[in-house]
C-alpha cells in the first residue's frame, strides 16, 4: 500500500510536460500498430475534454466574481493593454496570412460540398450574435460554455459583491480556491487524456488524407509558426524590453502542447489558468484575461480564414490587390473575434471572407469541406496558437505594469 502510494506521489509530482510527451508517443505506437485497440482507448481523451469543458465555466465565473469582489480598491488588472495586444496579435496573423498567400499562392480541387452547420451570412449576423451572448441566461451560458455571457455576469456578481461583508467575500474566495484544486486534478490527468486522443486519431486518419493538400498546410503552418515565434516575440519584446523567447517557449510547450491535442480554447482555460498562477501573475487580471482571450483572441483563427478565402479566390482565378486583401484582413481578424462560439470555429466564417469577391456560398462550402479534411491538423495548431498568446499576452502586459 505504502509503495503504491509513493507511487502516486511521484506521478502527481513529477514532470507535466514530461509525461505528456510520454503519453504522445506511446498513443502514437499504439494508434499505428494496433488501430482496434486506439480506438477502444479513445474515451480516454474524450473524458479527459470533457471534464475540461466541464469544470472551464464553473471556474471562470467563480474566479472573475470572486476576483473583482475581493479586489482591493485603486488596483490595476491591466485589461486595457491585454485587450490591445490582442487584437493587435489578431490583425496582425490576418496580415501575415495575406503576405504568405501572396507569396507562394494556392489553389484548391474542389469537389464536395461542406455538409452540416449553417456559415452566419454577413458581419451583422455576427455582432447580433455576439451582443445576444452578452444577455444570456446566466445558467444558459454555464451549460452552453458562452464564455463572453459567463464573463459578464461574473464581473457583474463581483462588482455587486464587491460592496458586500468581509464573511461573503471570504465564502467566495474559498469557493474559487476549491475550483482551482478541481482544476489541478483534471489537469493531472492531460497524459492519460492526450494519449487517448493521439491513438485515436493515428488509428482514424494515418494523415494519409492530409497528405493532398501538403501545400495549402504549408503555407497555413508556415504563417502560424512565423506569428508564434517571429510577431509574437517581438510585441513582447516591445512591451517588456527584455529577451521574450524564455516565456513565449514556456507557454508554447505548457499551454500550446495541450490545446494542440484537446483542439479547443474552452478546454485549454483550466490549463492556462493554471499556468498564469506558476508564472505568478495577478488572479484579479488572468481570471479576466484567459476567458476573455478564449473568445477574442483568435491570431489562428484570422490566419484559417485568409488562407483559405485567397486560396478560394486563387483556384477560381480572381484578381486581389492589396487594398482588398488587407480589407479581407480586417474581416477576418473582426469575423475571428466576434464568432468564436460558432460551430464549426474558424471554418464556417470562410464564406463570410469569400463574398468579398463575390464567391458564391456553394463555392465557398466546398472550401470549407476541405477545411474539415486538413482539420486534424490546421485546427490543432490554431487552437495552439490561440491559446497559448492568451498567457503570452497576459503575462507580458503583467510584467510591463511591474517594471
Amino acid at each position: 500500500m505504502t509503495s503504491n502510494n509513493s507511487l502516486l506521489a511521484r506521478l502527481a509530482s513529477g514532470s507535466l510536460v514530461l509525461q505528456i510527451l510520454i503519453g504522445i508517443i506511446a498513443g502514437a505506437i499504439l494508434g499505428s500498430v494496433a488501430a482496434d485497440a486506439a480506438t477502444s482507448v479513445s474515451f480516454l481523451g474524450s473524458l479527459f475534454v470533457g471534464a475540461l469543458k466541464a469544470i472551464a465555466p464553473v471556474l471562470v465565473f467563480v474566479l472573475v466574481a470572486s476576483s473583482i469582489a475581493n479586489q482591493k480598491k485603486n488596483s490595476h488588472t491591466n485589461m486595457r493593454p491585454i485587450v490591445f495586444l490582442y487584437l493587435l496579435g489578431t490583425i496582425a496573423a490576418a496580415l501575415t496570412a495575406v503576405v504568405l498567400s501572396f507569396a507562394f499562392p494556392v489553389t484548391l480541387v474542389l469537389a464536395d460540398a461542406a455538409q452540416g452547420s449553417t456559415p452566419p451570412q454577413g458581419i451583422g449576423e455576427v455582432l447580433n450574435t455576439l451582443l445576444f451572448k452578452l444577455v444570456d441566461n446566466p445558467v444558459n451560458a454555464l451549460m452552453t460554455g458562452n464564455y463572453i455571457g459567463i464573463l459578464v455576469w461574473g464581473i457583474g456578481l463581483g462588482i455587486v459583491f464587491h460592496h458586500a461583508s468581509d464573511t461573503t467575500k471570504k465564502v467566495l474566495d474559498d469557493v474559487s480556491h476549491g475550483v482551482s484544486q478541481m482544476v489541478r486534478f483534471v489537469i493531472r490527468l492531460a497524459p492519460i487524456g492526450i494519449f487517448g486522443l493521439v491513438a485515436n486519431t493515428v488509428a482514424e486518419t494515418g494523415f494519409e488524407a492530409i497528405t493532398g493538400y501538403a501545400h495549402l498546410l504549408a503555407v497555413l503552418l508556415g504563417a502560424m509558426l512565423f506569428i508564434a515565434l517571429v510577431v509574437n516575440p517581438l510585441i513582447v519584446f516591445a512591451k517588456i524590453k527584455r529577451n521574450p523567447y524564455p516565456l513565449v517557449l514556456t507557454c508554447l510547450r505548457e499551454s500550446g502542447v495541450t490545446a494542440f491535442f484537446t483542439r479547443s480554447s474552452a478546454a485549454n482555460i483550466p490549463v492556462n489558468m493554471a499556468l498564469c498562477e506558476k508564472l505568478k501573475l495577478h488572479e484579479d487580471t488572468y481570471s479576466v484575461s484567459i476567458p476573455l482571450g478564449a473568445t477574442v483572441n483568435m491570431g489562428g483563427a484570422a490566419i484559417t480564414i485568409t488562407v483559405l478565402t485567397l486560396a478560394a479566390a486563387n483556384t477560381l482565378g480572381i484578381q486581389v490587390d492589396m487594398l482588398t486583401a488587407l480589407l479581407l484582413s480586417i474581416v477576418a481578424a473582426v469575423s475571428a473575434c466576434g464568432a468564436s462560439g460558432v460551430a464549426g470555429g474558424s471554418l464556417l466564417l470562410i464564406p463570410l471572407a469569400c463574398g468579398l469577391f463575390g464567391i458564391s456560398n456553394d463555392v465557398a462550402m466546398q472550401v470549407v469541406a476541405v477545411g474539415f479534411i486538413i482539420g486534424v491538423v490546421q485546427d490543432s495548431a490554431e487552437t495552439a496558437l490561440n491559446s497559448s498568446t492568451d498567457v503570452v499576452f497576459t503575462a507580458a502586459a503583467c510584467e510591463a505594469a511591474e517594471s
